[in-house]
């Protein structure tokens, strides 16, 4: 499970946040995972407390915010999402498409003082 690995990452990445901006206190971490990344959000979720167990953010919420993985068919133009239609256009059954979103991860926001 490569999403511990991920989780340590983004400790690292707060860490340095609130070093170089001389924070005390970190309240919640809120990631955007697209739905055709390489991390499974319910795993980033599951091994967040083991992670972050006994340092300074083991009180830390942590939020995931699942991005779809949405598509524009190149014949019909119709936007949809590709896991939930397997692929193929509602409008027209086409199967080409130009991928629009789903594979991001990002730190979306870091609530702190």
């Amino acid at each position: 499970m490569h999403e511990l690995g991920i989780v340590y990452e983004v400790i690292k990445i707060v860490d340095r946040f609130v070093v170089e901006n001389d924070l005390t206190k970190v309240d919640k971490i809120v990631l955007e995972v697209g739905q055709l990344s390489q991390a499974i959000p319910r795993f980033i979720q599951e091994c967040y407390p083991a992670a972050v167990s006994e340092t300074p953010y083991e009180e830390t919420k942590l939020e995931i915010i699942v991005l779809p993985a949405n598509a524009k068919c190149r014949a019909c133009e119709e936007i949809y999402n590709v896991i939930n239609h397997r692929k193929i256009c509602p409008k027209c059954s086409g199967e080409d498409y130009d991928l629009i979103s789903g594979q991001e991860f990002y730190i979306k926001e870091i609530v702190a003082y």
